[in-house]
């Protein structure tokens, strides 16, 4: 069978550091925090009161309130960056053939505010069950695609994938395969999350997996940092569109990248811990390089899974080591996370968009936040830290990693 090209031809983003593509793009590159005080609800007895909110979002600007109302906030973060990237694409709705356009969406956690404050009204009456008649389509990670299919008429493939943090990347890699054997011209592909709830930061305190810096928030999210000491919870949207390349090239599409391969993994090891050797995350890169026949030495950037854990941080950076050896320390490494804060099951599309704009535009975004150098992680590695750096990118890799040791990478390219 022949395996056809794939290629991005729209961007949407909804972010703690932009409510679009542009405004995302702009905080990146500027090293902006989007750490801030909670202000969803009275975070004052938690351990951590601080996460990466969406800011001067009003979802009735963009959806109808009686519709919003039927939608939990990361199915309406789905379909406002969905919004805009189909803009940017400029697909011809009138024209393109429905049966040949899918959505696969990824979503760690999916509707967790509904399911808590519908549990928190139940609880709070005298057990007679009333419960919203939308709590179920609320609540589910597949309503997300299912909600983007029925606005546009999408009638192609239309599933959710779930991995925890890589659930994205999963989503754009199953999407990629549908293109790549035939199966659709165009696939929207992405993820979203809203997990900043008082279920989602307890849940994660009691993990002991957030930081607690409450006095400094702006500077909280630290990767590789000496004294990192967890994540911050983020929240918000990405979307991509993908096309076959002989489709997009015969509408005159406008071409970001291609993305060329994809790879995935377990670490079969801990339901929250990495690998402490980085075998899994040594393994997916391997296996992504492989898939779009590319070289390590091909690689100019990689945007890490970088959460700012302990643990992670190390066993990440080991792994680029063992994968990309001497041509390691000629790469350009960052995570975007020390400034949109951990975007959980969206993690992997809004981070796919800052690789691909590394590429369109030739700058690196920076890990911001870096104070002291951890002596247990590779000094001579270049992790663009606190200042993004100018550089020629050809190719740019994304790494995501989730609790259950589920791992995705996904390789994108200048189109040639």
């Amino acid at each position: 069978m022949e395996i056809k090209r794939v290629v991005i031809t729209g961007l949407g983003a909804l972010t703690p550091i932009g409510n679009n593509i542009e405004q995302y793009w702009n905080g990146l590159i500027n090293g902006v925090s989007g750490a801030a005080p909670i202000t969803y609800f009275d975070a004052t007895k938690f351990k951590t009161r601080f996460a990466c909110e969406l800011k001067n979002f009003d979802v009735t600007q963009y959806i109808d309130r009686k519709e919003a109302r039927k939608m939990d906030r990361f199915t309406q973060y789905a379909m406002v960056s969905t919004d805009e990237a189909i803009i940017d694409s400029k697909l011809d709705l009138e024209k393109i053939d429905k049966d040949r356009v899918g959505v696969i969406w990824g979503a760690g956690i999916g509707g967790l505010e509904t399911f808590q404050n519908e549990v928190l009204n139940f609880a709070s009456g005298d057990g007679t069950p009333r419960f919203n008649p939308f709590f179920i389509p609320k609540m589910i990670a597949d309503i997300a695609p299912g909600q983007i299919s029925i606005k546009y008429g999408f009638r192609g493939p239309n599933f959710a994938t779930v991995s925890a943090c890589a659930s994205s990347a999963n989503a754009l890699i199953d999407a990629l395969n549908y293109i790549r054997l035939g199966y659709a011209d165009v696939m929207i592909s992405g993820g979203s999350e809203a997990a900043v709830t008082m279920a989602g930061m307890g849940g994660f305190n009691s993990l002991q997996a957030l930081s607690t810096r409450n006095d400094d928030p702006a500077t909280a999210s630290r990767p590789f940092d000496k004294d990192r000491e967890g994540f911050v919870l983020g929240e918000g949207s990405g979307t991509l569109i993908l096309e076959e390349y002989e489709y997009a090239k015969a509408r005159g599409a406008k071409i970001y990248a291609e993305i060329s391969g994809g790879g995935l993994s377990a670490d079969a090891f801990h339901i929250t811990a990495p690998h402490p050797d980085g075998l899994g995350a040594k393994s997916v890169m391997i296996n992504c390089l492989k898939d779009a026949g590319l070289k390590p030495e091909d690689v100019d950037a990689i945007n890490m899974h970088g959460t700012a854990t302990p643990l992670g941080d190390i066993a990440e950076s080991k792994a680029i080591v063992d994968v990309f050896g001497d041509h390691a320390y000629k790469l350009n490494i960052n995570s975007t996370k020390s400034m949109t804060g951990h975007l959980l099951g969206a993690a992997g599309a809004v981070e796919a968009i800052a690789s691909i704009l590394a590429i369109k535009n030739g700058i690196v975004p920076p890990t911001i936040n870096h104070f002291t150098d951890d002596d247990q992680i590779d000094s001579k590695l270049n992790f663009t830290f606190n200042k993004a750096q100018k550089r020629n990118v050809n190719v740019a890799m994304s790494n995501t990693f989730g609790f259950g040791g589920h791992n995705a990478c996904v390789l994108f390219k200048k189109l040639d």
